[in-house]
């Protein structure tokens, strides 16, 4: 068995955890781009998202995970009974998320679904692949907003594609790999291909932002229905 390397280090996130509600059981965060969600095992990784929190709500933990490259959306259980009562939520996806993203080109249709099976490679770690025969299922759906030309300061315009991005799974960089397989890679993506050309303008971030979180509240049982608005 291999055992896969992982050598990455977070460079230093100075972007504060915005706390948009918080009550005795729950508390839902928008989670700065940059930012790890959990600490690694490597000690300069220490900082993340569960590691400040906790200084603040002892005990709190992580129901779910955004990649450290991506801002948005979270919910964090304040004990362990209400953690299991929303992994549940998750695990029986009675929970629904959006996400805001720009796509590289201008897509063809307005709406579609990918449906990829993701899986773990050793040999491309840290990305994933698609494979039909070893992934786990894997499904997203898409939704155009605009399509637009942005103008660099070069003066060459980019084409680039607003779009909202609804996951029915939960894979590793379901969003990211699935946009790739489109043609249509999510801008300032390290890995799959959406950073821009030689001689154009680097993105300053990977342009994807969880948007939207709907699940019901473990305690009162009221939907919440929690919108934040991408910051791109």
């Amino acid at each position: 068995m291999s055992t896969i390397l992982d050598t990455f280090i977070a460079p230093p996130c100075h972007d504060e955890i915005e706390i948009l509600y918080q009550d005795e059981h729950l508390v839902l965060i928008n989670k700065p781009a940059g930012l790890l969600s959990l600490s690694g095992k490597n000690p300069q990784n220490l900082d993340s998202v569960h590691h400040r929190l906790v200084q603040i709500y002892p005990g709190c933990t992580l129901v779910h995970r955004l990649d450290f490259s991506t801002s948005g959306l979270m919910v964090v259980a304040r004990n362990k009974a209400i953690n299991a009562a929303l992994c549940q939520q998750f695990s029986r996806r009675t929970v629904s998320k959006m996400y805001s993203a720009l796509l590289c080109g201008h897509l063809k249709n307005d709406e579609g679904v990918i449906d990829a099976a993701i899986a773990k490679d050793p040999a491309l770690f840290p990305r994933m692949s698609i494979c039909a025969f070893n992934g786990k299922p894997a499904r997203s759906r898409y939704q155009v907003v605009e399509r637009f030309h942005y103008r660099q300061e070069n003066g060459a315009s980019l084409c680039l594609t607003r779009v909202q991005l609804t996951p029915e799974t939960g894979r590793t960089h379901q969003l990211r790999i699935h946009c790739q397989l489109l043609g249509h890679p999510i801008l300032g993506c390290d890995l799959y291909g959406g950073c821009l050309l030689p001689g154009t303008e680097r993105a300053p971030r990977l342009m994807l932002h969880a948007s939207e979180l709907h699940f019901r509240h473990p305690i009162s049982q009221e939907w919440m229905n929690v919108q934040n608005a991408s910051p791109f």
